[in-house]
């Protein structure tokens, strides 16, 4: 169980990595504007917040890789912990966005259901 808890906890830092590089690098280019539903003006205008987000997706994103570092080292305890902060965390915005945002359910799902599933296994693998 904690394989799998590493690979979707891993796998949903990739993802976040991802959203950092949309929100933070590329806000304004037409695949992202797409991708988020936005105008270029919308784009344009919304971009230092998205700059500032694209970071917090990025921040979570290292915690979690930095858990999967310490539990390859041998230091469950550590690393568990940071999985829980960083998947955790990216599990909560998720809920978030999907109870806020009903046009944004979709991305909600794709934010939050891999990293709820590292979680579950971790939690699983730390019982058993």
């Amino acid at each position: 169980m904690l394989i799998a808890a590493s690979i979707f906890t891993g796998f949903a830092a990739l993802i976040h990595v991802y959203i950092f590089y949309m929100e933070s690098l590329a806000w304004t280019s037409k695949r992202t504007r797409a991708t988020f539903g936005l105008t270029e003006e919308q784009a344009r205008s919304t971009q230092e917040m998205a700059f500032n987000q694209g970071f917090y997706n990025l921040f979570l994103a290292i915690a979690v890789f930095v858990g999967l570092v310490y539990l390859a080292l041998g230091n469950q305890a550590v690393g568990a912990t940071l999985l829980f902060v960083g998947a955790g965390s990216m599990v909560a915005a998720a809920v978030v966005l999907f109870i806020f945002s009903a046009d944004k359910r979709a991305a909600a799902l794709k934010q939050g259901v891999i990293p709820a599933l590292g979680l579950i296994a971790l939690v699983l693998a730390l019982a058993l």
